[in-house]
């Protein structure tokens, strides 16, 4: 009888919310276990009279208006969290939420600031310098996400990402450091110049997948690990070659920070968004524009409709080839858009492998973003939040072993797949070639 019981409970409260009824369980559970991590990991070592300092004024200067800091009584903030958390979890099981993920990404955030409190105890931390290295970290993952939506919108899975980004960046360090340092270009024209050079890479290696995925129908995860393969080896081989033995060929410059006249004044967020380099200026831009492009646009429709139900839209006088061979292309840009930050929008430098991962973090952010614009890059935020945690938690000398920090991207990647792949659906025809009859 009891079980019986619970399955009509769990029942209709999928029927309120929409969440498939053991899920709906899942999530309640995973919610007070959340409330019990927090308390037996964070509030049981906190003592009385701790105070956790979070630095709201970014290092260096600003034109931001300053704030004064935010400091509060450890332990208490941290049993707080513990009681948000039981009452979500509590709900969930007995109410249900419609817009779990929404909670699920609260429950997280809530996690990670009582992480935060207790790792800053007795300490301080900078919250807003924090926020504003995990933007810089999530720029590649967004680029490369919105690459892999721009592909399998069309119906391709573009694996090929990370690759396409490590030459992206390769090539960018390269034409970059030719105008700037043997041809005796200014800052700014070698800076464009070896974006052009990531830009036209990507759009080339994106051409390659399209003949081979489209053109050939060979098996779109086979192609894109294939170029994977190719870009490793071809940038390792040239850099050995090239980039370590003339030293002037692997330093392009980076694109200078700018502040945003007005927007840079708001407190906290203006550090973070609007005090940034042109590359992160467009990205913002980028996302607008494909989510405009996609669901506003004829293109974008017929986009769509390729990936959704080819045959159909053949029918109606789509040329399928011809929207798959573009998309493919500009994601391929897009990837090596991703590439070139790297180089020209962060470090200045090309490494071997340095893109260390990003391009598949890139597919899932997309995945959790659900092969839209904007939630892949809220998806990349946090990824890229998780990137920069292990810098800052270094520095704090937090008692956790480095291998441990230097997984947290990937731990988070495995984290986010595990909860939300069983309700994002990609497109209908993702990965199936299209054959014209």
């Amino acid at each position: 009888m009891s079980a019986n019981f619970v399955e009509r409970w769990f029942s209709q409260v999928s029927e309120r919310t929409g969440v498939a009824p053991r899920r709906a369980a899942i999530y309640g559970l995973v919610f007070l276990g959340v409330s019990l991590l927090i308390f037996a990991l964070f509030a049981t070592s906190s003592q009385a009279g701790q105070v956790t300092t979070f630095v709201l004024n970014p290092s260096g200067e600003t034109e931001a208006f300053p704030v004064p800091s935010l400091a509060f009584p450890t332990s208490a903030a941290l049993y707080l969290f513990v009681l948000v958390c039981a009452f979500v979890g509590g709900w969930q099981l007995a109410r249900g939420f419609k817009r779990i993920n929404l909670v699920l990404g609260g429950i997280l955030a809530l996690f990670v600031l009582a992480f935060l409190a207790w790792a800053a105890r007795d300490n301080s931390l900078n919250l807003t310098g924090l926020l504003g290295s995990a933007l810089l970290r999530a720029v590649p993952i967004a680029l490369a996400g919105l690459s892999g939506v721009l592909c399998e919108r069309s119906g391709v899975v573009n694996i090929a990402i990370e690759g396409i980004m490590l030459t992206g960046a390769f090539f960018s360090a390269l034409m970059g450091s030719l105008a700037a340092n043997i041809w005796g270009w200014s800052l700014w024209p070698s800076l464009v110049f070896g974006l052009a050079g990531g830009l036209l890479a990507g759009a080339l290696l994106g051409l390659l997948l399209a003949v081979l995925s489209v053109r050939f129908k060979i098996d779109q995860i086979i192609a894109g690990t294939a170029i994977n393969i190719l870009s490793m080896g071809i940038t390792s081989f040239l850099s050995a070659r090239i980039l370590t033995e003339f030293q002037r060929l692997n330093n392009p410059g980076i694109f200078p920070r700018f502040s945003v006249p007005g927007l840079a004044s708001i407190p906290i967020i203006g550090p973070i968004f609007f005090e940034q380099n042109l590359l992160v200026y467009a990205l913002f831009v980028l996302l607008f524009v494909i989510h405009i492009m996609l669901f506003y646009t004829r293109w974008g429709l017929r986009t769509r409709a390729v990936g959704e139900h080819p045959r159909a839209a053949d029918t109606l006088g789509i040329d399928v080839y011809k929207n798959r061979y573009i998309n493919v292309m500009l994601g391929g840009m897009m990837a090596g858009l991703g590439g070139a930050f790297l180089i020209l929008g962060s470090v200045g430098r090309f490494d071997e492998m340095m893109t260390a991962g990003k391009g598949f973090i890139g597919l899932a952010a997309m995945v959790f973003g659900k092969w839209m614009p904007f939630g892949t890059f809220g998806a990349a935020l946090i990824f890229g939040f998780a990137d920069a945690l292990q810098t800052k938690l270094a520095i704090l000398e937090v008692p956790i072993p480095s291998q441990f920090l230097l997984m947290a991207p990937y731990i988070v990647t495995m984290v986010i797949l595990a909860g939300v792949v069983g309700e994002a659906k990609p497109p209908a025809a993702d990965g199936q070639p299209y054959e014209k009859q």
